[in-house]
């Protein structure tokens, strides 16, 4: 059973400059698929090295095509 890391660490990381390209957040050793972006007060950002991170987007602009095409 993998051990997850505690708050601490996931904030730690998400800190961290270097898991950080331009506005894009990418570290593999980070199990969340949403992180704070490097502002906290503006929200959230996706975890761009999780394959989930592309499979909800793709979901989200079918989503928005579908409403689109059947309003």
């Amino acid at each position: 059973m993998k051990k997850q890391p505690n708050d601490s660490i996931l904030n730690n990381m998400s800190k961290d400059p270097g898991n950080w390209k331009g506005p894009f957040y990418f570290n593999r050793k980070d199990p969340r698929l949403t992180v704070p972006k490097q502002n906290p007060y503006l929200g959230f950002t996706f975890n761009f090295a999780s394959p989930f991170a592309y499979i909800t987007i793709i979901l989200l602009i079918f989503i928005l095509i579908g409403f689109a095409l059947f309003n």
